[in-house]
C-alpha cells in the first residue's frame, strides 16, 4: 500500500497454526476479519514489547510509533471499537498450552466491556491487549500527539512537527 508516496506495510501476517483456531473458523475467515480493522496497542508497555519483537524479527525495516489521543479517538469511533485480550494476529509459540481458541468471538465491542463475561474476553482494563477499529480511522492527523521514529524525513511533511527520536519512546 502507498501512503503519501511511501510504501507502507501494516502487517505481514504470520501463519496461525490450525491448532489454535476455534472449530468452524477458517484461517482465511479470521485473516479477512483482521484485515477489516485498524489495530492499536493501548499501553506503552505492550507497544514496546511488540516494537522489540518486530525489530528483532525484521532488523532491516524501519519502524515508527504513533502516540495518539486515545480518549478522542475512542469517543469518535466508539460504535466501531472492539477490544481483545490477546494478540489476535500472532501464532502462539506453544499452541498446546494456549488457553483460548482464535475466533471472531474474541473481539468484544467496547459498549459491552465489563458486561459480557467469558474467559477469552477482557474483564478489566489491564486485560486489554489490543484495541481494534472496524473499517478505517479517517482523519488520523487529528489524534496524533507524537511520532517516534529514526528518520524524520521518512514522515509525511505535515507530520514532521510530531517527530520524536525512536530511542526515547521507552522513557
Amino acid at each position: 500500500m502507498q501512503l503519501h508516496g511511501h510504501v507502507f506495510v501494516a502487517n505481514a501476517h504470520l501463519r496461525i497454526v490450525d491448532q489454535v483456531m476455534a472449530a468452524g473458523v477458517t484461517q482465511r475467515e479470521f485473516q479477512q476479519y483482521l484485515d477489516q480493522h485498524v489495530f492499536f496497542w493501548p499501553t506503552r508497555r505492550n507497544c514496546l514489547k511488540m516494537l522489540e519483537t518486530y525489530t528483532r524479527r525484521e532488523p532491516d525495516e524501519g519502524f515508527a510509533v504513533l502516540q495518539l489521543d486515545a480518549q478522542a479517538l475512542l469517543s469518535d469511533f466508539f460504535d466501531n471499537v472492539k477490544l481483545s485480550k490477546y494478540d489476535s494476529g500472532s501464532s502462539p509459540r506453544y499452541p498446546a498450552r494456549t488457553s483460548y481458541k482464535k475466533s471472531l468471538d474474541m473481539f468484544l465491542p467496547i459498549a459491552q466491556f465489563e458486561t459480557m463475561k467469558a474467559s477469552y474476553l477482557p474483564a478489566k482494563p489491564s486485560e486489554i491487549f489490543e484495541i481494534l477499529v472496524e473499517g478505517k480511522v479517517a482523519g488520523l492527523s487529528r489524534y496524533i500527539e507524537a511520532i517516534y521514529c529514526k528518520q524524520v524525513t521518512d514522515l509525511p511533511e505535515m507530520w514532521r512537527k510530531y517527530a520524536r527520536p525512536l530511542q526515547t519512546f521507552d522513557s
